[in-house]
């Protein structure tokens, strides 16, 4: 999708850290994703800490568990979104997480934090992830919708008495609840007698290290399946110059069937770089 630098939701996301999409995929989609997630969600245990909480579970490889987890990964809108904010500060995007999340009744309030916190890096001049959070079933503010500060990501919180008043996020399955990275939030109680459920897709920086370990959720056997898009967000390509190769290629050649038992390292740098070190070699083989 174009168009994004000129995109409402992305001014309010820039105003207040976050912004609610309604109608940003069919509810069919977000149906056939919670069927095909059932299972799974029976067997997960419950966490264990209280960050991750004990009374909710988490799961993640999402893409090789169901086929319409790649819709939510590759929605028009979100991407074109993620990369307006992200990609001033990188080359290309990745996926940081795809995970799956259910509240269960009588789960206390998680802590409020802001994400970007798992990377030690200076805060403050470029944003580091926009997560996007998918129900899966109706969030209210009393069955555990997620509580987002707004315009906190424009403050730094050194404790938690300085946190305003948060908002619920209720919303429908088919909505994107979208908030930066730097933005303080958490999931709110459930105080109902139902499961809250709801998967997370964040994109983040090409060059941090994300959040899921993306190499072993989708090995190549499992990634070779995907479009290609989705294959480059999940960790099948480089972040020029040559940071993520393989064995000094892009590590998509681990998806062909053709791969070389000794791949030839190969450049890949941004086009600034190729410049400039093309002038130096040419100076230095006398082209010049």
């Amino acid at each position: 999708m174009t168009g994004a630098a000129h995109s409402p939701w992305l001014d309010q996301i820039r105003k207040q850290g976050y912004c609610i999409i309604p109608n940003a995929l069919p509810s069919a989609i977000l149906a056939a994703l919670d069927t095909d997630l059932q299972q799974t969600y029976a067997k997960t245990p419950f966490g264990d800490g209280e960050f991750y909480g004990y009374k909710t579970k988490r799961f993640g490889s999402l893409l090789r568990r169901s086929r319409w987890a790649g819709d939510l990964v590759l929605q028009p809108l979100i991407l074109a979104l993620a990369r307006e904010i992200l990609g001033k500060a990188c080359e290309r995007i990745q996926l940081n997480v795809a995970q799956a999340i259910a509240v269960h009744p009588g789960e206390i309030e998680q802590f409020p934090h802001c994400d970007h916190d798992m990377w030690a890096g200076e805060k403050g001049t470029h944003e580091y992830l926009l997560n996007v959070m998918w129900p899966l079933t109706e969030f209210t503010a009393s069955n555990g919708a997620t509580r987002i500060y707004p315009g906190t990501h424009r403050q730094k919180i050194e404790s938690l008495d300085q946190l305003g008043t948060p908002i619920a996020a209720e919303c429908q399955p088919g909505d994107a609840i979208c908030f930066l990275g730097s933005t303080v939030h958490g999931a709110g109680p459930n105080l109902t007698r139902h499961v809250r459920r709801a998967v997370v897709i964040g994109y983040s920086l090409g060059w941090l290290k994300p959040y899921e370990n993306l190499w072993l959720a989708y090995p190549p056997e499992v990634a070779r399946e995907f479009p290609a898009e989705l294959a480059e967000l999940a960790g099948y390509c480089q972040h020029r110059p040559n940071l993520g190769n393989y064995e000094g290629q892009c590590p998509s050649i681990l998806l062909r069937d053709d791969i070389a038992e000794f791949p030839r390292a190969t450049d890949a740098l941004r086009d600034d770089q190729k410049a400039a070190v093309r002038e130096f070699a040419e100076a230095q083989r006398g082209e010049k």
